[in-house]
């Protein structure tokens, strides 16, 4: 039998990925209040925002205020998003626990989100590796390779250039390494596959995967991945979010969605099923006419699901 994580880390990161690809702007006393619940319920990690621009995605012009909530919080690691070296510089200043540098391993993508390659971005990454520790900050950093099972652009992406990226990545001074399905294209075989030469390849580095649900699949790639010994998933609540380059993409895997699953199979996550699913209708309320998704907030949690080693009376 698979010896699976004894521990698997869901980590939230509706408030930078799934608000970026809805118009509305939601106030920050609700994001606040957002991160408030989803620490009650349980949850450890969560991504707040993005230093980008705030002409670029008004949806994430608080993340500073948000990160200052969020280290409030004891044991909570607030990770942020950050494009180029002046958004790293706004991550080390705002005491951030560690930033995501996203990295397209599709030179197609990587021109269209990004206008740098592959190795433009590497060399970045180099540049806020100096920053970093020019500053004294114990910020951590983790090179975030997206597009690692094709594109919806440049088509197939070599598995050679995804292990090409991630070896420059650490050698540039990333601490953490992680791939991303970003347009939804992988399936359980082929994450086993790559995940597995990625864990050869970084060790504990490999810090986690990123899959969107594009084609139905988050799940089972979840569960590849957990076969190849990944114990970190991000996510997102109600499956919000997407990527402009994937026509159709229904959004990522569903924190709630995700985080029963794993509960299901006896994996501890520490996250209160029945407190996400509050937070979840919560924000579906201030979401209001925006495209959801996931499953469990309909059909509820079963008659058979264990609860602190209990099971549910009929």
């Amino acid at each position: 039998m698979t010896a699976f994580p004894a521990h698997v880390v869901v980590r939230e990161v509706g408030l930078r990925d799934g608000l970026q690809s809805i118009q509305k702007v939601l106030p920050t006393p609700q994001k606040i209040e957002w991160i408030r619940d989803a620490y009650a319920a349980g949850q450890r990690e969560i991504e707040v925002g993005s230093f980008v621009p705030a002409r670029l995605l008004p949806q994430l012009a608080d993340t500073a205020e948000l990160v200052a909530f969020a280290k409030t919080l004891p044991g909570l690691l607030v990770s942020v998003l950050v494009p180029n070296l002046k958004g790293a510089e706004k991550a080390i200043e705002s005491g951030a626990d560690l930033m995501l540098i996203p990295l397209s391993a599709s030179h197609a993508h990587s021109l269209a989100n990004l206008r740098k390659t592959p190795d433009d971005v590497i060399a970045e990454v180099a540049r806020m590796r100096a920053a970093r520790d020019a500053a004294g900050s114990k910020i951590l950093i983790e090179g975030g390779i997206g597009t690692a099972f094709g594109c919806t652009i440049q088509g197939k992406v070599e598995e050679s250039e995804i292990l090409r990226c991630m070896q420059r990545l650490l050698d540039a001074g990333a601490d953490r390494v992680s791939i991303a399905d970003t347009v939804g294209y992988a399936n359980p075989a082929a994450v086993h596959d790559l995940f597995t030469k990625a864990r050869a390849l970084a060790g504990e580095k490999f810090w986690c995967g990123h899959f969107h649900d594009t084609r139905g699949l988050a799940l089972a790639n979840v569960y590849a991945a957990l076969q190849a010994g990944v114990p970190r998933f991000d996510a997102t609540l109600a499956g919000i979010g997407g990527c402009p380059h994937a026509p159709g993409a229904s959004g990522n895997a569903s924190s709630e969605d995700l985080a029963y699953m794993l509960a299901d199979m006896g994996l501890d996550t520490g996250i209160d099923i029945e407190a996400l699913l509050e937070l979840r209708k919560k924000v579906a309320g201030w979401l209001e006419g925006e495209s959801l998704h996931g499953a469990l907030w309909q059909a509820g949690v079963p008659k058979t699901f264990a609860r602190s080693g209990q099971t549910v009376a009929a």
